[in-house]
Order: C-alpha cells, then structure tokens, then sequence
C-alpha cells in the first residue's frame, strides 16, 4: 500500500518542475531584481497580512485602512514587474485549485451520496 505522504511528497516535487511554477519563480526572482517594486510588493503582502488578521479577529477596517489600500494598491499596479508577478501567481493558482478540486473528490462523493 502506497504511504500518501510519500505521494504528497512527490507532487510536491512534481509542482516545483511545472511551467507554471517556474514562470512564477522566474517572475519573483525577476521583482526582487528591483529593490523598489520588491519593497512595494512586501509593503502590499504586509497590508494584506494585517488586514486579514482584523477580520479573523472580527474588527472593522478604518477609514485610514481603505486609505492606506488604495494608495498601496496604486503603487503596486504601477509597477510592471508585480503585475507579471501576479499574472504568473493568478496562472498557478489555477494548477492549484484544479488541484484542490481532484484531491476533494473523495469528501465530495461522500457527501453527496
């Protein structure tokens, strides 16, 4: 019988060979090549962090919160190289999901049998 976490592993390995995978590898290595898009794009990840714990605690955003995204999301969309990025992560998080939906379908089946 087959351990799954030996075939965990393996797909794991087999992700980091996709194209998609390392288009998206190529994209990040290709911002942090700009210290200023790279520091924007970390500013960006921080916000969105930040964010999510407030709503995982249940708190409102602020006004200055809106403030602070629109502004933050206007620099990141000026910035070429984080619009690839994105577009490469958007490209893999497909791979992912159809991921997702192919290892679900077991729990799937059973409910709604």
């Amino acid at each position: 019988m087959t351990n799954i976490y030996d075939t965990a592993n393996g797909l794991e390995r087999e992700i980091r060979e996709l194209p998609e995978f390392k288009a998206l590898e190529e994209a990040f290595a290709e911002l942090k090549k700009n210290d200023e898009a790279y520091t924007a794009f970390k500013e960006f990840q921080a916000f969105q962090q930040t964010l999510q714990e407030k709503q995982m605690r249940g708190e409102d955003f602020s006004d200055e919160d809106a403030v602070n995204a629109q502004e933050l999301a206007t620099k990141v969309q000026e910035e070429p190289s984080i619009n690839e990025l994105m577009d490469k992560e958007q490209k893999f998080s497909l791979v992912i999901n159809d991921l997702n939906r192919i290892i679900m379908t077991p729990i799937r089946d059973l409910y709604e049998g």
